[in-house]
């Protein structure tokens, strides 16, 4: 983290932002003048190592106006304002619309430095927690085991550290491949029981007394129970009950069939239905982030080498070109095992001569587009379809088209 040591002063007066710099420089701090709006939101960023003196009263966008920008860029970035003598009604809004501190002009350098040094002091402090915040994220199990680099891969380990953080049941939904027990084994590893027994288990086939068995297993741990759906209806009450009775214990259950039409049918217990959605982590699959696969490609070739004790071959560019652009219906679980034959030297050449055309990399070259609209909009496709110059009906017929959703890209 570099030195909180920088001071925009924003002021229309020539004047009076050389003998703010003056006094800035005497104190050692850096400087940085501005003569208006447009000037001072150049140099600001969210991680900006510095605070801001700003006037209130400029010709166009004024102090205020400055405050709201600076509020919506970082809410933790200090704006300490200057207003003209007695006006007091000036005063009181810039403190209600979260300015740090106001100094009446003219004032004295000591001071303007005794609220810049209290200023600086906070801004400090945030910058040097945020920087902890993300060596503790580099670090943990999110970061290590869900590879990549796209938004929506951020946004699964978001969830998965949102989830570790409750105590609650976990529902994991993802088509099948997608790694639906990884992030499970993440949400335990992430949790206050990650040194407790993480027990998975396929929900098909369990009786009462081997789920029994496993609730006893996993000790206080977390019990993953996989394809949840498929869990025998008898068994379905047994899991209820002991949810009551074993509260130390924590499910996650996994599943990539839609639970609420099992619900509806008959097939799924209500009650456990209920108990089960009070949190959700959706994986995402490999065609809603095809940026990430030859990421993923190089960890699961890395990972085959490490195993077998191989050495590590090198991957050409144009072979991750081909798999990004390739369907993978089986998701990660697929490409881990295309990883897999390459590091032995049992795929390539086939890949090569199976090149996507023109075609089929302009059809994914949309769908990634598609995915990005509908990202940065939240899912709302409305707004998506506008960003991108659409009829809102050529726009869904293109989502129809990629088997895309929107309400997937919803928060």
């Amino acid at each position: 983290m570099g030195t909180v040591n920088k001071v925009l002063l924003v002021d229309d007066d020539r004047a009076v932002r050389e003998a703010l710099s003056q006094t800035i420089e005497l104190a050692d701090l850096e400087p940085v003048a501005a003569g208006s709006f447009v000037e001072a939101k150049d140099h600001l960023t969210p991680e900006f190592a510095g605070i801001v003196v700003s006037d209130i009263r400029m010709p166009g966008r004024d102090g205020f106006f400055l405050l709201e920008y600076v509020r919506g860029l970082d809410p933790e970035l200090p704006v300490i304002l200057l207003t003209g003598e007695g006006d007091v009604p000036s005063a009181v809004r810039g403190m209600t619309g979260g300015a740090f501190d106001f100094l009446e002009k003219p004032c004295a350098p000591r001071d303007l430095l005794a609220v810049v040094e209290k200023a600086m002091k906070t801004r400090a402090f945030v910058m040097e927690n945020r920087a902890l915040h993300r060596e503790a994220r580099k670090g943990d199990a999110a970061a290590r085991m869900l590879v990549g680099h796209s938004e929506v891969a951020e946004r699964l380990r978001d969830a998965c550290r949102l989830a570790a953080r409750s105590g609650a049941e976990v529902l994991v939904t993802g088509a099948p491949g997608a790694g639906n027990s990884k992030a499970a084994e993440v949400i335990h590893l992430l949790s206050a029981a990650a040194q407790r027994p993480f027990e998975k288990r396929s929900a098909a086939g369990l009786a009462p007394e081997t789920l029994e068995q496993a609730f006893a297993t996993a000790d206080g741990g977390t019990l993953y129970l996989d394809e949840i759906a498929d869990l025998p209806q008898p068994v379905q009450f047994t899991l209820l009950q002991l949810l009551e009775t074993q509260p130390a214990t924590r499910l996650i259950a996994g599943t990539y069939r839609d639970l609420e039409a099992e619900r509806d049918a008959g097939r799924f217990h209500p009650d456990l239905y209920w108990k089960l959605d009070v949190l959700r982590v959706r994986v995402p699959a490999l065609a809603e982030r095809p940026e990430d696969i030859p990421v993923l490609f190089r960890h699961y070739v890395r990972l085959a080498c490490e195993n077998s004790s191989l050495a590590m071959p090198d991957i050409p560019q144009l072979y991750l070109q081909g798999l990004a652009a390739r369907d993978w219906p089986g998701n990660a679980r697929a490409l881990m095992s295309e990883a897999m034959r390459f590091a032995m030297g049992l795929s390539g050449t086939e890949q090569a001569e199976a090149e996507p055309g023109l075609t089929e990399q302009m059809a994914q070259l949309e769908r990634g587009i598609l995915v990005n609209a509908l990202e940065r909009h939240q899912g709302r496709a409305s707004d998506a379809a506008k960003a991108l110059k659409l009829p809102r009906k050529t726009f869904y017929d293109k989502l129809a088209r990629h088997g895309l959703k929107p309400e997937d890209y919803r928060l």
